[in-house]
């Protein structure tokens, strides 16, 4: 049984396959750089000088206080 071309001349597959099907082959040359981005660019960032926003609030401020009632509307 023979190995298959991949396993036995990889640099040369991945030759062939830039040429042969370039679709397939960059398309998975930039899916593959999305793991490799999300665990480097963070720190490169943040070394750059860029910091991350506060978070945003979840909740609307309660205030303190008695509630004002507002005038002027004839619904009552």
């Amino acid at each position: 049984m023979s190995t298959p071309q991949f396993w036995s001349t990889p640099l040369r597959y991945i030759r062939w396959a830039a040429h042969e099907k370039p679709a397939i082959f960059f398309s998975l040359v930039i899916g593959s750089m999305g793991p490799v981005a999300l665990v480097t660019l963070p720190p490169i960032r943040r070394a750059l000088g860029d910091v991350d926003p506060e978070p945003i609030p979840l909740s609307y401020p309660v205030p303190k206080g008695p509630r004002s009632i507002p005038k002027g509307f004839d619904d009552e």
